[in-house]
């Protein structure tokens, strides 16, 4: 298996938070009350991302799997966050058994730089790399896989997309010192993975667990990601029309739409 991505190791990220820091800019945990006070200049691109958030529905009600970020990391540090991460250009031309539906492919494809599956296929490697669960369908081994899938389709699987929902999409502010652009993916855990192993813990992601939602209000979650729960939360209860949201940042401050 490859290394798991981080955001420290990133190159030109580590060169922008260097910017950041000499420019004195706030912190994580203020991600969704910026100030335009705080722009540094010459912000980092935006790296493409996509993050995986998988449900169960138990007799308690639903569960949702999130996991606590390692304390070594300057990029939300002991967090509770969802798998995911940087889009590779391995994810580009992996085999899969099924592709997404129609119409989430659309939505995930305004205003993208690559195909919409790219993103979907890194939220399954991220999924297994960080908790070793395997988003996918039974299938052969994959002989000539590239490094960074090839223990993914040792587990004998194929990665299947058809259960994917698109929740939304959001653009880290300028002032951050490690911005990405980011996919948000939903699906049910019965149906999307290929068995039901425990999620193991990985150095991305300690403590790896299935919450309630009643649990995860008392988790320490950076500003964004208790944004992206309250819109699991509406999804979960029902609301399968609810269009996904796209959440970026203007000079007057964070700015929230929906995807039709």
């Amino acid at each position: 298996m490859s290394k798991p991505f981080d955001p420290d190791d990133d190159p030109a990220q580590v060169a922008a938070a260097k910017a950041a820091a000499k420019a004195g800019a706030l912190g994580e945990d203020d991600l969704l009350r910026e100030d335009p006070v705080n722009l540094v200049v010459d912000p980092a691109v935006p790296r493409d991302a996509a993050t995986l958030i998988l449900y169960r529905i138990e007799p308690d009600g639903p569960r949702i799997l999130m996991g606590c970020r390692s304390e070594g990391h300057d990029f939300m540090p002991n967090k509770y966050v969802f798998p995911g991460g940087r889009v590779d250009d391995e994810d580009t031309g992996i085999p899969i058994a099924s592709d997404l539906p129609e119409d989430c492919a659309r939505r995930i494809g305004l205003g993208a730089r690559r195909p919409a599956r790219e993103f979907a296929l890194t939220a399954v490697r991220e999924m297994f790399e960080e908790t070793g669960l395997v988003v996918g369908e039974r299938g052969a081994v994959t002989s000539d896989a590239s490094p960074s899938w090839r223990s993914y389709f040792e587990q004998g699987a194929t990665p299947s997309l058809r259960h994917f929902q698109f929740l939304g999409r959001a653009i880290t502010p300028p002032m951050r010192h490690k911005r990405f652009d980011a996919r948000f993916f939903i699906a049910n855990a019965g149906e999307a993975l290929i068995d039901d192993r425990a999620p193991a813990d990985s150095r991305e992601l300690a403590d790896l667990r299935w919450f309630t939602l009643a649990e995860v209000a008392d988790l320490d979650l950076p500003n964004v990601t208790r944004f992206v729960i309250s819109e699991i939360e509406v999804k979960l209860a029902g609301n399968e029309q609810a269009d996904p949201f796209y959440l970026y940042w203007t000079q007057s401050g964070h700015v929230r739409e929906r995807i039709s």
